[in-house]
């Protein structure tokens, strides 16, 4: 036998120890703090190795190795809510949006999302176009998405409940409340505005875009964005009003293609109508669907 495995002094006494615990034990007497009978503490370094320590997948050592359980914080929290704040938290959040989304609108069928300002007051013309909007379409076997306020998204939602399509919202937490306009039939609340676009796009086979403000320009720019970049394909997006929206067109021409920062392909991606018929017409045919006369 070599000299490494002779017992030493040291090992005699360890394994004394371990017999005298395991006697305590065996007769009832609570055995010393640690793993296994041993007196070491399991956060405490064994010989010649860090502190060691698991919280789930993570490997904590030295000084990461002394946090609290999990177990303990969740159940000792002095802050109860505190928790509902965090990051991770927000991330489970954030799952379950995308979760009831997907769960909600799964089996809704051929849908065109109809995007519009929240002002348009009801005596509008453009109100008036946006209910003829969401009728056409209805007409055509689509389900009508909008953002589920009033106004323009008013306008559509109600034109495909009356023309007995599927009429869907989709809200936003806002500073000031909109609340889901009553021809909406079915309505799902986002607190995220990327959840929410995500349905959008999604569920959509592409989009119709009413006059409106800085919500409805950041929707459509997004989703010029997304069928530039290939992430989305076969996508119409068009745009209802002519005199509402042929400066912007003009802008994007003259500034944008003069100074070589759009190509005059990406022109194509947008087409601009001045009928309700007209944008019907165009989405349905390129989703393969036909216009009613």
């Amino acid at each position: 036998m070599s000299p490494s495995q002779h017992p030493s002094a040291g090992d005699d006494a360890r394994l004394l120890a371990l017999h005298d615990d395991g006697g305590r034990a065996a007769s009832g007497v609570p055995a010393a703090p640690g793993s296994n009978g041993s007196s070491r503490p399991r956060s405490e370094p064994s010989a010649g190795g860090p502190a060691t320590r698991r919280k789930g997948s993570v490997e904590l050592r030295r000084s990461q190795a002394t946090v609290p359980q999990a177990d303990k914080m969740l159940l000792d929290a002095d802050d109860s809510g505190g928790f509902t704040r965090t990051d991770p938290w927000r991330v489970l959040r954030i799952q379950s949006e995308f979760v009831e989304g997907f769960g909600t609108l799964a089996d809704l069928g051929p849908a065109i999302s109809v995007f519009g300002s929240a002002r348009t007051p009801r005596d509008s013309s453009f109100y008036a176009i946006g209910e003829e909007v969401g009728r056409l379409l209805a007409e055509s076997g689509f389900a009508v998405i909008t953002g589920g306020g009033p106004g323009a998204m008013e306008a559509a939602n109600k034109g495909a409940c009356e023309a007995g399509g599927t009429s869907v919202g989709l809200g936003i937490e806002l500073p000031f409340e909109q609340g889901m306009n009553e021809w909406v039939d079915l309505g799902i609340n986002f607190r995220y505005f990327f959840a929410r676009k995500t349905m959008f796009v999604k569920y959509a086979s592409g989009f119709v875009v009413l006059p409106g403000g800085f919500g409805t320009l950041d929707e459509l720019f997004e989703a010029m964005t997304l069928v530039q970049t290939g992430k989305v394909t076969s996508f119409p997006i068009v745009l209802v009003g002519v005199a509402y929206w042929q400066p912007l067109l003009d802008w994007i021409r003259g500034t944008l293609l003069a100074e070589g920062t759009i190509s005059e392909k990406d022109l194509s991606l947008l087409q601009l109508v001045e009928t309700a018929e007209e944008a019907v017409r165009i989405v349905a045919a390129s989703a393969g669907h036909d216009h009613p006369a």
